[in-house]
């Protein structure tokens, strides 16, 4: 005979079995449902990685960017890449976009500010971003090249690099770099001395030739210009016309800057270049403001000049003499010869750099800037 209790625990145990089961399903679910969630976490960081790497890189190719084109100003039709750019891409037609702000340094033309703000854009909103901010030099960058033993008269202040290519004597004020193919003695520089420089050009000369500009017409790629020309020996005010688009005034001998005139373009001599009065020569984009082939012989006078100058030599023949360059202000031979002139020039590679055709669609380039680095860059 069965007793009631043995009935009862058949019964019972069918549901205890059941409770465990539910029991166990219910904690590998929850665990199964922790996984989950740590696996969604870990590929949100993983994706939320790949995009910040990706805008960090972003941002340092505009950088770059910036830097391409500061070094490179003709293929630009502004003087300089400054200001604020938008809504740039690396790849047209992505989601992902970069701003750039440049700031040029107001007494040193050779360094610039840039910030870069990198960011994707997803059904109009910002999901990612990354901002770096750099200050660039450029390096060397020259202000003052002569090209055989020269000295620095204490009249004179250089605001940028030098090169010289005998030996330099500085006895005024050079605020940059110096480079010689001999010694460089006199009093110091803000910058650093590189002595014996191999090669013997960290910058070369322009090399512009006057009959590149004149008699005959000039090219700027596919299509010819006519250059001005005085009447006589004396050089007159003139600015670019739509025959003469880059305001080049040719004269194949000597000529004289008798006093207030202003050129806006290129004054081209091949002989010598006397000048009186107060005169100034600013230039248009991508071409120099003075070539002279022979010497620049400043009377009492100043001469003012906004770009490149390529001039054979300087002999101020008076104590009341001044001449200030903002660009370039590059001597074939022995620099400024006398300590009787002023001097100022202060590097501006945006307006000293060039490209001209010596032929018909055949463009030459230069620039004062040999190369360019980041000092310092910063993520924001």
């Amino acid at each position: 005979m069965i007793s009631m209790n043995a009935k009862n625990n058949k019964k019972v145990r069918p549901g205890v079995a059941l409770l465990v089961v539910l029991f166990i399903v219910m904690a590998i679910t929850i665990l199964s449902l922790g996984f989950v969630s740590r696996s969604d976490v870990e590929l949100a960081c993983g994706q939320n990685m790949i995009l910040r790497t990706e805008m960090d890189y972003l941002a340092e190719s505009g950088l770059e960017h910036a830097r391409g084109l500061i070094l490179n100003p003709q293929d630009i039709g502004l003087e300089d890449w400054t200001g604020i750019h938008t809504e740039l891409q690396l790849v047209e037609g992505s989601s992902d976009y970069y701003n750039v702000t440049v700031n040029r340094d107001s007494t040193d033309f050779c360094n610039y500010i840039i910030e870069c703000n990198a960011y994707r854009l997803q059904g109009g909103d910002t999901i990612g971003r990354s901002s770096v901010i750099a200050t660039l030099r450029l390096d060397p960058c020259i202000a003052y090249w002569a090209g055989s033993d020269t000295i620095v008269w204490p009249q004179m202040t250089i605001n940028g690099d030098v090169y010289c290519g005998g030996t330099l004597t500085n006895n005024g004020n050079i605020n940059g770099d110096a480079f010689a193919v001999g010694t460089i003695g006199g009093a110091s520089i803000t910058g650093r001395k590189n002595e014996s420089v191999t090669p013997a050009y960290p910058v070369a000369w322009p090399g512009l030739v006057s009959t590149d500009f004149g008699p005959m017409p000039y090219y700027i790629g596919l299509t010819t210009y006519s250059a001005d020309e005085p009447a006589g020996a004396d050089v007159a005010s003139n600015s670019p016309s739509g025959p003469n688009l880059a305001g080049i005034y040719y004269c194949a001998g000597n000529a004289n800057m008798p006093g207030n005139v202003t050129i806006n373009g290129t004054l081209v001599v091949g002989g010598d270049l006397t000048v009186s009065g107060v005169n100034t020569i600013t230039s248009v984009k991508n071409f120099p403001a003075l070539v002279v082939g022979g010497q620049v012989l400043i009377k009492d006078g100043s001469l003012e000049i906004n770009g490149l100058a390529q001039i054979e030599g300087l002999d101020p023949n008076t104590t009341n003499a001044e001449i200030t360059v903002i660009g370039g202000l590059f001597i074939h031979n022995g620099g400024v010869t006398s300590p009787s002139i002023t001097v100022k020039v202060t590097a501006a590679p945006a307006i000293a750099s060039i490209e001209t055709w010596p032929a018909v669609n055949t463009s030459r380039r230069w620039r004062p800037a040999a190369g360019a680095f980041f000092r310092s860059i910063e993520r924001k």
